[in-house]
């Protein structure tokens, strides 16, 4: 009788171990990839929302231009000094804006 209760006690004890390690992983995996994924998303997307006319932006495949007009998730960038290379683009396609009176020479 005290071999079936022994048996049973381990048993317990190996699932609240187990319960242990996975509330560890869990909090592992929030702190360490969950977490820092929401805060450079939240980052862009209050890069994008401050977003003005005549910012200088980096697009995601690598081009730099000038924004001409911006509407809800479309805007208008001109690319290098010809007036005529204006392609309209999401804002999601942008990766990094340079204001104005950031750049000093």
């Amino acid at each position: 009788m005290f071999s079936i209760l022994a048996t049973e006690s381990a048993s317990s004890a190996g699932w609240i171990s187990m319960v242990v390690w996975l509330v560890i992983l869990f909090a592992f995996m929030y702190f360490f990839m969950v977490r820092p994924q929401k805060k450079e998303q939240q980052k862009k997307n209050s890069m994008l929302a401050e977003l003005a006319v005549g910012d200088t932006v980096l697009t995601t495949s690598g081009f730099y231009g000038t924004v001409i007009d911006i509407t809800d998730d479309t805007v208008i960038v001109e690319f290098g000094s010809n007036k005529n290379c204006r392609i309209p683009m999401q804002k999601a396609a942008i990766s990094a804006v340079e204001k104005p009176e950031d750049v000093t020479e």
